[in-house]
């Protein structure tokens, strides 16, 4: 896997995670709603850890810097 994704974009997915993760836990998203947003976060976690995007690759997008 060839990493895909800036600092910056890692950062937010992190972040984005953890408030789905929060409103999950506090039971202020519940039901259906809550699950989806919850496999969201999860995803959004799992893809800034390793620091690639599936989704990216498929679109051709890269995040990162190219060196000069």
């Amino acid at each position: 896997m060839k990493t895909n994704m800036s600092k910056l974009d890692r950062l937010i997915r992190f972040l984005i995670a953890i408030v789905l993760g929060i409103l999950y836990f506090t039971h202020t998203v519940t039901g259906t709603w809550g699950i989806v947003l919850l496999i969201v976060g999860i995803v959004l976690l799992l893809t800034a850890l390793i620091n690639f995007c599936p989704l990216y690759r498929i679109l051709g997008i890269s995040t990162c810097r190219v060196p000069r």
